[in-house]
């Protein structure tokens, strides 16, 4: 074989193997990572922490796994919507609930440690106030208008026949904020779902005026292009993680416990009490 076939063919080949490389990636799953709207994480830190389940997943599956962090709820409802992740893990409860009602998607997991996540109303020592129906005609702070948290605290205010627009509102993006209102008569009361805010404010002498119904946060779930048998591959895999030191120390950078199965039907309940439809 002269010299310009020999070229010829290794181009060929060289070809060859870049088209098959480029057919693989181009059927990579996508994983999508949201940890809530209140957090302060840049994407390259979220991708590392999940870098090591996605690996593990891309040999579960068979096809490479790329990991995409999505922050901005809008986007991430739209992309939900338009089936474009095959795997997601989604901090707000209201957005994968609503991926499984309308957008074939089904719940793999729940985080560990997340599974009774509960809006607190917070008041000061010397609020008046005794009852979530005193809030009536009031001023409440809370986080994010789209976050959980205040889905969960629209539906708890609706459970004492308050409509939201019978108080006045104040939406803040981090909920560490919401004390400030209440320490300062900003707001009568503030909501919260973060334990190291509700902690806090109960040790300098702040009271709880009420609570929430439990919503387990922090969903797994997948999309129609992941096979039934790939689902149950899934949740064996998120759920005994935490069984072994190996498995342990790839959930260590998402700083979470750990994944649990939970009933579907029950989570599909819990969006009706929210509102979502």
């Amino acid at each position: 074989m002269n010299r310009s076939l020999r070229l010829t063919s290794r181009w060929r080949l060289a070809t060859f193997a870049a088209l098959m490389l480029t057919s693989a990636w181009a059927q990579a799953l996508v994983f999508a990572i949201n940890e809530g709207v209140t957090y302060r994480v840049s994407n390259d830190e979220i991708r590392s922490r999940y870098a090591a389940i996605a690996a593990d997943l891309s040999k579960l599956l068979k096809q490479p796994v790329t990991l995409e962090p999505i922050g901005h709820y809008p986007t991430l409802r739209q992309g939900l919507a338009d089936k474009a992740y095959d795997i997601a893990l989604v901090h707000p409860a209201h957005l994968s609930i609503a991926a499984m009602k309308h957008s074939g998607y089904r719940l793999v997991a729940v985080a560990k440690g997340f599974e009774k996540y509960q809006a607190n109303f917070l008041v000061r020592a010397d609020s008046p106030l005794k009852s979530l129906a005193d809030l009536k005609g009031k001023h409440l702070g809370a986080p994010d208008e789209d976050s959980i948290t205040s889905w969960m605290v629209r539906a708890t205010l609706r459970d004492v026949q308050i409509d939201s627009k019978a108080l006045q509102m104040t939406y803040t993006r981090y909920q560490d904020a919401v004390p400030f209102f209440v320490e300062n008569h900003l707001t009568h009361a503030g909501a919260t779902a973060a334990n190291s805010v509700i902690k806090d404010w109960q040790a300098k002498g702040g009271k709880v005026l009420a609570q929430s119904k439990a919503v387990p946060i922090k969903h797994v779930i997948a999309g129609s292009s992941i096979s039934p048998e790939q689902v149950l591959a899934l949740r064996e895999y998120f759920t005994t993680l935490d069984a072994s030191e190996e498995g342990r120390k790839k959930l260590e950078p998402s700083k979470l416990r750990g994944f649990a199965a939970h009933d579907e039907p029950a989570m599909m309940a819990l969006g009706q009490w929210l509102g979502l439809y």
